[in-house]
C-alpha cells in the first residue's frame, strides 16, 4: 500500500506529452519554498483548514493523504491511458518525494511498464543509491531537482546536505538513464549569480550527458495552502524572477551546451 495525497490528470508540465501525475506523501527535505507543504509529513493526517467566505472565516478538518494499493492506482491510470498514448505522454510519480515510498513506487512503476505506460519519476535524489538504483530499473525518465550546489546553503534551505544528491545524479547517468535537470528559481536563494554559475560548472563536468535543463519559475500559487493549513510562509513577499533575468540565465546554460526549457 502507498500513501497518495493527490492524482492530477491531464498534466503537461511533468514530462513529455499528456500525463497523469501521482503525488506520494512524505519528503525528507523541508524546502522553505515548497509548493506542496502538506506533503512533507509522510503520515495521513487530519488538518484544520481555514476557508474564507466573504468576510467570514470558517475552520474545518481536511484529511491529507489516503492509502491506495497498486491496483487501485492502476485503475485510475487506465482511465487516462488513451490520452497518454496518443500524446506520447505517460505517468509521473512526484510528491513529496516518491523515493520515500520506494517499495510501493517500484511495484507501481513495474505495473505501469507492463502495460506500456511511459514512466517518469520527479525526485530530489536524496536516498540511498540501492533504493534509487532499484527504482531506476523501471523508470524511463527522471526529472531531477538541483536546488543549491553549495552543500552548506542547501542544508540551510532544505534541512539536508546535497552530497548524496549529487553522487546519485552521476550514478544515474552512468547507468544510462535519461535525466532532465530541474532548477527551481527562487530569488536570492537558488537564483543567484554564484549558484547559477556553480550549477553550470557542475553539470559541465559530469562524465555522462543529461537530457536537458528545465528552469522552473517560482510563483506564490501555493500561498493559499500555507494559509489553509496554518503553515508559516517564509517567502510570501518574494518577487518572481523577471523576464530579462530569465532570458539571460537561459542564455548562460545554452552557451554551456545545454538544451534549456522554461517550465516543465
Amino acid at each position: 500500500m502507498g500513501i497518495i495525497f493527490d492524482i492530477k490528470r491531464f498534466a503537461v508540465h511533468d514530462g513529455p506529452g499528456i500525463r497523469t501525475t501521482v503525488f506520494l506523501k512524505g519528503c525528507p527535505l523541508s524546502c522553505i519554498w515548497c509548493h506542496n507543504p502538506e506533503s512533507i509529513d509522510p503520515a495521513i493526517k487530519s488538518v484544520a483548514k481555514t476557508v474564507n467566505i466573504g468576510k467570514k472565516k470558517f475552520t474545518e478538518d481536511e484529511t491529507v493523504g489516503r492509502e491506495m494499493s497498486v491496483e487501485e492506482v492502476m485503475k485510475e491510470l487506465r482511465k487516462e491511458q488513451i490520452f497518454m498514448e496518443d500524446s506520447g505522454g505517460g505517468v509521473t510519480f512526484s510528491g513529496g518525494e516518491p523515493l520515500l515510498q520506494a517499495e510501493f513506487l517500484t511495484e507501481i512503476l513495474s505495473a505501469c511498464q507492463m502495460e506500456n505506460m511511459h514512466t517518469t519519476v520527479d525526485t530530489c535524489g536524496f536516498a540511498k543509491w540501492e533504493v534509487l538504483e532499484k527504482v531506476a530499473r523501471f523508470t524511463d525518465l527522471f526529472l531531477y531537482d538541483l536546488k543549491v550546489i553549495d552543500s552548506d546553503l542547501h542544508n540551510n534551505y532544505t534541512k539536508v546536505p546535497n552530497n548524496v544528491i549529487l553522487k546519485n545524479l552521476s550514478a544515474l547517468l552512468k547507468m544510462g538513464k535519461k535525466v532532465r535537470i530541474r532548477i527551481p528559481l527562487i530569488p536570492g536563494i537558488t537564483f543567484t549569480e554564484n549558484n547559477i554559475s556553480e550549477t553550470i560548472v557542475f553539470l559541465s563536468k559530469l562524465s555522462y550527458p543529461i537530457d536537458g535543463v528545465d528552469l522552473l519559475l517560482y510563483h506564490n500559487t501555493a500561498a493559499h495552502k500555507y494559509e489553509r493549513f496554518g503553515i508559516d510562509n517564509l517567502l510570501k513577499d518574494i518577487k518572481p524572477v523577471g523576464k530579462s533575468e530569465l532570458t539571460e540565465m537561459k542564455r548562460q546554460f545554452e552557451e554551456a551546451g545545454f538544451k534549456v526549457k522554461i517550465g516543465g
